[in-house]
């Protein structure tokens, strides 16, 4: 059996076949540590084709001693920067569905002005919370608006429940500076 060292060395010079053969060692393992970290099978075989395209480039470049744990490394990487591209859309997503849930359907007796009120108040927080870091923005969203537990959170967030805590703690000061600072202006 061809050590990893030797195919890297094959591969640096050109050998599409040693390549193939570092990718057919290592898919199994590329897609568990994928699996691992995002939990969903669709997103894997795009995320396993990310990692191996980056190690095709970065063979040349790059002095590896210990090719598999440096493959697991560069795996880890695309796994939580798919994460991170998914937690951002799923925060535009939920900025806008704060919108359309928050619209409840106005009772008949419920006068024109105080409609126009609510229908600005959904806006003002839904733009005030757009506006914050996303760190605290994902949080907020999911706490406030998805009715996620901190355990929950904190198992998607890949963080400790403590720092859901302190998270949602900063994103409500945040919040809530910004929303005295609209008024005053408003004034």
């Amino acid at each position: 059996m061809t050590s990893d060292g030797q195919l890297v060395k094959r591969c640096r010079h050109g050998d599409d076949g040693a390549f193939a053969a570092l990718v057919d060692r290592y898919k199994a393992y590329v897609f568990a540590i994928i699996l691992n970290l995002t939990g969903r099978t669709t997103a894997t075989e795009d995320i396993a084709q990310e990692v191996f395209l980056q190690v095709y480039r970065s063979l040349p470049a790059d002095e590896i001693l210990n090719f598999k744990a440096w493959l697991g490394r560069v795996t880890v990487n695309k796994a939580i920067d798919w994460k991170r591209r998914q937690a951002a859309r799923e925060a535009e997503t939920s900025i806008e569905a704060v919108g359309e849930r928050a619209g409840l359907i106005a009772s008949p007796e419920e006068a024109p002005e105080d409609i126009l009120l609510r229908q600005e108040n959904r806006e003002k927080v839904g733009s005030l919370v757009a506006a914050l870091p996303a760190i605290y923005r994902r949080v907020m969203l999911k706490y406030y608006f998805e009715g996620k537990s901190y355990q929950q959170i904190a198992r998607e967030e890949a963080t400790a429940v403590k720092t859901v805590e302190a998270r949602l703690y900063r994103g409500r000061h945040l919040f809530r500076r910004k929303w005295e600072e609209d008024w005053h202006e408003a004034l």
